[in-house]
């Protein structure tokens, strides 16, 4: 297995970690393959209970797609690209083993959206989330799609129209954090929920599982959709490729900071 990504297993439960922390865990291509082709890998390890998905380092878990890679993306090529980073959330929700999402440091879009399919999501205190696409040219429609099922229109509307990232206390209050731990507690919290799932009698957490998953589904193509069409016209005008320069190259690097 390619080294950004990194599989363990500890009693029963595979950890599953993105291991980019220079790039703070940005989502590449090869990235997003390896993490549905681990998925799969472990739902389907006899010896794997459940999954805790969780980024190296402690400043990011994952802040959304790698705008090197992003700002290279040609207009006829966004359907594929789009599609690549999607089918993540889509494998999250066909796995039938717990998967919780441990969010050690910054979640934001597609990072974000990896957390609210996972079974639950933990975090500590200085734990940061949201869908900031809007505010890199980009529409935000599959993570508005994702927070639909989490949160009101309203809220929905005030986090995907302004892109701001909520602190851990107020993803907790909103129900978008199942629990909030100190930060040296997180893996070995995950990998207690993740292990209290798998105990829960096979074909009622299955039948349960397969139920929000169906929910879920429901609307993912349509959503898909919307957002290739939203970030197709995006680039077409180039409104994300001019804040994308400017972020990359008049701004301090993640790498250097």
């Amino acid at each position: 297995m390619t080294e950004v990504v990194k599989i363990d297993k500890h009693d029963g439960i595979g950890i599953l970690t993105l291991n980019r922390p220079d790039s703070l865990n940005a989502l590449t291509q090869e990235l997003a393959r390896y993490i549905a082709d681990s998925l799969i890998e472990l739902d389907r390890a006899s010896d794997v209970s459940g999954i805790v998905l969780t980024w190296a380092g402690d400043r990011s878990f994952c802040a959304g797609v790698d705008l090197e890679e992003a700002l290279t993306v040609k207009v006829e090529e966004i359907e594929g690209w789009f599609g690549t980073i999607c089918n993540i959330y889509r494998q999250i929700l066909l796995t039938d083993k717990p998967v919780i999402a441990a969010l050690n440091g910054v979640a934001a879009g597609g990072g974000f959206q990896m957390a609210l399919v996972s079974d639950q999501r933990i975090a500590h205190h200085q734990t940061k989330m949201g869908q900031p696409e809007i505010n890199a040219g980009i529409p935000s429609i599959m993570g508005s799609y994702w927070m639909s099922l989490h949160l009101g229109w309203s809220k929905n509307q005030e986090l995907s129209m302004t892109g701001r990232l909520l602190g851990a206390e107020e993803g907790q209050q909103l129900g978008l954090i199942n629990h909030l731990v100190n930060k040296d507690e997180l893996i070995a919290k995950a990998c207690s929920v993740a292990s209290e799932f798998s105990k829960k009698p096979p074909n009622a957490w299955k039948r349960t599982k397969h139920r929000f998953r169906e929910i879920a589904l429901s609307g993912f193509e349509e959503a898909f959709r919307a957002g290739v069409l939203g970030q197709q016209e995006a680039y077409a005008r180039g409104e994300p490729q001019k804040i994308m320069t400017c972020l990359l190259y008049t701004s301090p690097s993640p790498r250097d900071s």
